[in-house]
Formats: structure tokens, C-alpha cells, sequence
């Protein structure tokens, strides 16, 4: 029964999580640079590398190559294609970094909206404050001067009667 409401709460939050990342278009972007570089990748491993006998071959060595993955099914054996390979490697790794920004950026910028509210809910509440304050001082001020022209009248009085 906890196993269930533990999968329940994890199914919530992945649905959130993809509604987050429904609005990213940097995300659909990046896959279809992926994908775009993966078939470019194969095609051109296809043509210079006599271990990938077909289109797909290649296609499936660049991805597998891009993702880490590394199966070992498909291997290119020439010097282009170890080198081609060896490129996809760090491009793999420049694209993993991406998203996982993307994905920060998605999360954090979430709480970043929620932040920002609170905040400028504090900046109103202190502008309020500020005011009232301004009031209250301006009160002060206008009651000093009142009070110093009762003291002045009180003194120039008292000293009429002696």
C-alpha cells in the first residue's frame, strides 16, 4: 500500500516535471540537434568507415557514440571514423551539459517565479510600512511645533506676570 502512494506522489511530480518542460522550445531544439547530428554522423561514418555496412549502421554508431552508451555492436575501425567518433564523444558531452541546464534552469526558474511574488509582496508591505511611517513621523513634526509654540506662549506668559 505505501509502494503504491510512494509511485502515485513519483507519477505527480513526473507530470509536473513535464508540464514544466512542456513550454521549453531549447529543449526541442537540442533533440532535434541531436537527432540532426546523429544522422549527418551515420551517413558520414556509412561512407568512410569499411565496418559500417549500412545507413542505419551508422546512424546507430553515432547515437550510441553521442549518448556514452557504447555497445560495442557497431565500431567504426578506420582513423576518420575513430576520429569522427572520438568528435561525437564531445559533442555527446556538450549535449548532456545542455540538459541538464535546461533542466536546472526549468526547475529553478519554477521556484524563481514563486520568489519573485513573495518578493514583490514584501516590496508592497514595505512600501506601506514606509508611508505609514512617513505619516506618523510628519504627526511628530507637527506636534513638536505646536508644543514648542505652547512653551513659547507659557514662557512669554510667565514672564509677563513676574
Amino acid at each position: 500500500m505505501k509502494l503504491l502512494l510512494i509511485l502515485k506522489e513519483a507519477l505527480i511530480l513526473f507530470k509536473n516535471l513535464m508540464n514544466d518542460l512542456r513550454g521549453k522550445r531549447s529543449l526541442v531544439y537540442l533533440l532535434i540537434l541531436a537527432v540532426a547530428v546523429a544522422i549527418a554522423s551515420g551517413f558520414i561514418l556509412y561512407l568512410l568507415d569499411p565496418n559500417i555496412h549500412s545507413l542505419f549502421d551508422g546512424i546507430w554508431s553515432a547515437w550510441v557514440t553521442m549518448t556514452h552508451v557504447g555497445f560495442g555492436d557497431v565500431v567504426p575501425t578506420s582513423f576518420l571514423g575513430r576520429l569522427l567518433s572520438a568528435t561525437l564523444i564531445l559533442f555527446g558531452l556538450t549535449l548532456f551539459s545542455l540538459f541538464t541546464a535546461i533542466l536546472s534552469v526549468t526547475l529553478i526558474g519554477k521556484n524563481m517565479a514563486t520568489w519573485g511574488h513573495n518578493v514583490r509582496q514584501i516590496e508592497q508591505e514595505t512600501s506601506r510600512i514606509e508611508t505609514e511611517e512617513n505619516q506618523i513621523l510628519h504627526e511628530l513634526a507637527r506636534l513638536h511645533e505646536r508644543m514648542e509654540a505652547l512653551e513659547k506662549k507659557l514662557s512669554s506668559g510667565a514672564g509677563k506676570e513676574s
